[in-house]
């Protein structure tokens, strides 16, 4: 009988669970792999301390190593982005060629015994190494990041390279945790993820700096390299075409009354389909024509892929809006773009957007949930991030954990426009660039006094002017504000952008119209409010933002894993 050489799947809870086990202490083993993460050695209570004895694996990246005892073994801090902390591997020149396992920045998986260092080192526990499974040599002399201070400006050269770098990897780790966070606050209270369409045809913010997204350029680039290697046909080779096709009509209506065999008739035919064909693909040709389609003098959009203008998104809201009018509890979480051309230290042209809509929510309830989910994103980083947030506030911001505290567990504050307006008029104690006055939009400066001197915590500010304030935003019974709120926070100033929505049919038309933007693109929004109309509030957190006040860090181009800003958009 043959061998059977099939093999067969362990269980699932096996998959999920495999452990080490040694003395009662047990270690994780990193999922679908067979090492162990550094982080559930080191980030035991214990410091790993009561591993020892234990024989693992592991794979990371070398951030320091250097030859010791006259090169008869080496010392690598050894770091697989699954914690801020290193863990320290000895490797003996008995066990591999300790010349290639040094340099900053090579990556190695090794297996060995996990032992107690000696007395009065800062190591709770170490790895003695008695195997190097794999190893990805580096040129010292090349690469790019040395194991001296780098900022964080000049790593921005090197997106693909950064993630190896503490800080950036800190970074990554808490904006995982706030993605995670974000996806469990909103299922945990019973709203429905929708992902809305990044191509969009209508602008959310009625501002125009917008991405347009066309396949007119390069249709137009093919054509004139198509011209440029077989010209136009000309008038002559087009009446040439038509003289053969009528010439080949000629021959099929005298074969036909001669009455010629039906093979004779049939191989006419074909020949005058083919010469048919070839005057359809002249005329076709003669039609083309260098540069954009043009209709009444401007481009025609109608040859366009989508038949129409589009552009990237600068908010799922509006088409979140239409599933919130069905299934009452909804959000998107994803990318949205602006083409503006600012240089600042708070402008991506590529960011993330958490915007939850609520059916059935008045201005009031839209308060409460964005209170509510940023005390949960705070809470949530002291829980899971802490070792994460210990870096930042030791190498960025001192006091980004005692934020983080406060936010968690402080009410917000909550007043008016006119209320905030008239604070910000009688301070005296620092003058303002921006010029305080009713009818303004705040400006951060103005936010960032409000939340860190005057009252030193998160601030909510609500019922703006609405000359300043977005269409779909609720016009208040004084006829001179909107149901609108802006969640303001130390450190970044507004957080949160959010709203009740008008839901009265004849009022948001009337404010499409009064704002200067065409009645055609919104059609299918208007439709919420002609059939079934509800109230309905929702709200908008710049994702980045969030990472900016959580971390301290100062430049949101260092809180995304690959900023893009003018001029830049690297891989």
């Amino acid at each position: 009988m043959s061998e059977d050489h099939t093999h067969t799947a362990p269980p699932v809870a096996e998959l999920a669970n495999a452990t080490l086990n040694d003395g009662g202490s047990t270690v994780m083993r990193a999922h679908f792999s067979q090492r162990v993460p550094i982080r559930s050695i080191l980030g035991r209570p214990d410091g790993g301390a009561g591993l020892a004895g234990q024989k693992v694996t592991v794979g990371g990246w070398v951030k320091t190593g250097r030859e010791q005892g006259k090169g008869t073994f080496a010392f690598l801090e050894l770091n697989d982005g699954s914690c801020p902390a290193n863990l320290q591997v000895i490797v003996e020149a008995s066990v591999a060629d300790l010349g290639p396992l040094v340099p900053t920045g090579t990556c190695v998986s090794v297996s060995g015994e996990l032992k107690t260092p000696p007395e009065g080192t800062k190591q709770k526990i170490e790895l003695r190494v008695d195997r190097v499974i794999e190893l990805g040599p580096v040129d010292p002399a090349k690469y790019p990041l040395p194991k001296t201070r780098l900022t964080l400006e000049f790593l921005r050269d090197f997106v693909h390279l950064r993630p190896r770098t503490n800080t950036i990897s800190a970074v990554a780790r808490i904006r995982n945790a706030l993605a995670y966070a974000t996806h469990t606050f909103f299922q945990q209270h019973g709203f429905l993820y929708v992902h809305t369409p990044i191509i969009t045809t209508s602008d959310c913010e009625g501002a125009g700096e917008m991405f347009q997204v066309t396949t007119l350029i390069s249709e137009a680039e093919k054509v004139e390299k198509e011209l440029k290697e077989n010209p136009s046909p000309s008038e002559a080779d087009i009446e040439a075409a038509k003289l053969a096709v009528q010439e080949k009509g000629e021959v099929v209506k005298k074969l036909k009354s001669d009455k010629a065999s039906k093979e004779e008739i049939s191989a006419a035919v074909a020949v005058l389909n083919k010469a048919k064909e070839d005057l359809s693909k002249l005329e076709e040709r003669a039609k083309l024509q260098p540069g954009l389609p043009k209709k009444d003098g401007k481009i025609d959009y109608s040859r366009d892929f989508f038949a129409r203008q589009a552009f990237l998104t600068v908010s799922g809201q509006l088409q979140v809006e239409s599933f919130a009018c069905a299934l009452s509890s909804v959000y998107t979480f994803g990318p949205t773009f602006r083409a503006e051309h600012s240089h600042t230290s708070r402008h991506l042209a590529e960011f993330w957007m958490v915007e939850p809509e609520i059916a059935f929510a008045d201005l009031q309830d839209d308060m409460n949930c964005a209170e509510a989910y940023v005390k949960f994103l705070c809470q949530w980083l002291l829980d899971n991030c802490y070792d994460d947030m210990e870096f930042m506030a030791k190498n960025f911001d001192k006091g980004a954990i005692d934020r983080l505290k406060m936010v968690a567990s402080t009410p917000f504050v909550r007043i008016t426009y006119s209320e905030a307006v008239d604070i910000l008029k009688q301070v005296t104690d620092k003058k303002f660039e921006n010029k305080v006055e009713w009818g303004i939009d705040l400006a951060s400066e103005h936010e960032r006094y409000l939340t860190e001197v005057k009252y030193k915590k998160p601030v909510i500010v609500y019922n703006y002017p609405k000359g300043i304030k977005a269409f779909y935003m609720k016009v208040n019974d004084d006829g001179e504000t909107v149901a609108a709120m802006d969640v303001l926070v130390p450190k970044v100033g507004e957080l949160i952008g959010g709203s009740q929505r008008e839901e009265r049919y004849d009022v948001i038309q009337k404010r499409i119209l009064d704002m200067g933007l065409p009645l055609e693109p919104y059609e299918w929004y208007l439709d919420l409010r002609r059939y079934g109309t509800v109230k309905h509030s929702g709200f908008g957190l710049g994702f980045e933002r969030m990472i900016l006040f959580a971390t301290g860090i100062d430049n949101i181009r260092d809180v995304i894993p690959f900023p893009r800003y003018p001029g830049r958009a690297d891989l």
